[in-house]
């Protein structure tokens, strides 16, 4: 399993600060140096949750003829339709996989920053006022629109692709760092195939059929 590189920045300096406090603390039990050794212990805890908040796990993309796969890992909050199309809300938690992955295969026709506020995920407006990037992706079968949304804690939504890539199914297309939530638009003919609070795997469930 390999880790993203979004992580390095907060995984390296925490290493780094965390020996230097544990190598001047000498262990030697002064009042002074078990502080220095608890501030070297936090610090070394947290790099390893930052390795395990950005890991970037192997997967093998589940290929079934008309399949319109999950783009993220979580748990379903919502299902509904919008303006003539249906949309799945995802939730994903601190503990989640953050990086997303193209529901379908296609050609990326848009890529959109919108800024906005870091509601949490579930108010009701968060998937309308929050920060977020907006994917669309067309295929033969129509337009499929990935958001990512921030949250209350999560506060950057990082994009790998661009307007005119090629996407294979499953292919990663960006990250939300921390807590969020994913929404996937697709044409009203999809045939849904998961319930809320039912888990996802980005590139492995299917949320539905063309």
């Amino acid at each position: 399993m390999s880790i993203l590189k979004e992580g390095y920045p907060f995984i390296f300096p925490a290493i780094a600060a965390g020996l230097i406090f544990l190598v001047i603390s000498g262990f030697t039990g002064r009042p002074a140096d078990i502080i220095c050794i608890a501030i070297g212990s936090l610090l070394i805890i947290f790099a390893l949750f930052c390795m395990y908040f950005f890991r970037d796990p192997a997967v093998k993309v589940t290929q079934e003829e008309g399949a319109i796969l999950s783009p993220c890992n979580g748990t379903v909050m919502e299902i509904t339709e919008e303006d003539g199309e249906k949309a799945v809300r995802v939730f994903l938690s601190i503990f989640s996989v953050h990086l997303q992955r193209a529901p379908v295969s296609g050609t990326v026709i848009d890529v959109t920053h919108k800024d906005g506020k870091f509601l949490a995920a579930w108010d009701p407006r968060a998937h309308i006022e929050n920060e977020q990037n907006i994917f669309r992706i067309q295929n033969e079968s129509g337009v499929y629109t990935v958001r990512q949304i921030a949250g209350l804690v999560a506060r950057r939504c990082v994009s790998w692709v661009k307007p005119g890539d090629i996407l294979k199914i499953g292919d990663k297309i960006g990250m939300i760092k921390f807590s969020s939530q994913v929404d996937l638009y697709m044409p009203k003919s999809a045939e849904i195939k998961i319930k809320p609070g039912d888990k996802t795997k980005a590139g492995i469930t299917i949320i539905a059929s063309k």
